[in-house]
């Protein structure tokens, strides 16, 4: 079954110019790049990508960091997309990210932790709705 998901590279990982990299990266797992775009993460679009976390003490920061400069939204699709690119991203904290996934490669912090992915394919229809409407 075809699946889509969606993968935003941060500010951090256009800023330190790792798209190429991490792009290639679901390329050569056998995901295909249905869409990709350069784009700054508008308040709006930040605050419903986030809602689950408003009011937590984190929330400010986190919509301050991804709208604070270009990120790279992109569409993926392949068999269990979502799973896949999950698996590559490696966990939340970079600090504890394997080698070899792309948080653990090119993640500095929790704070800036380089890509999201969605969670589910639920998740990724919403998000996919938020920034390719």
């Amino acid at each position: 079954m075809c699946q889509k998901t969606y993968i935003m590279l941060k500010p951090d990982a256009v800023r330190n110019k790792h798209i190429g990299e991490i792009v290639n990266r679901f390329e050569r797992a056998g995901l295909t790049i249905e869409r990709m775009e350069l784009a700054n993460v508008t308040p709006e679009q930040a605050a419903a990508n986030y809602a689950e976390h408003a009011g937590k003490p984190f929330y400010d920061g986190l919509i301050s960091y991804i709208t604070s400069g270009p990120v790279v939204k992109l569409i993926v699709s392949g068999p269990d997309a979502v799973a896949i690119c999950r698996k590559l991203m490696g966990v939340t904290n970079p600090l504890d990210a394997a080698p070899g996934t792309i948080r653990g490669d090119f993640g500095l912090t929790m704070d800036e932790n380089v890509i999201h992915g969605s969670d589910s394919p639920a998740s990724a229809e919403r998000e996919i709705g938020i920034f390719f409407a």
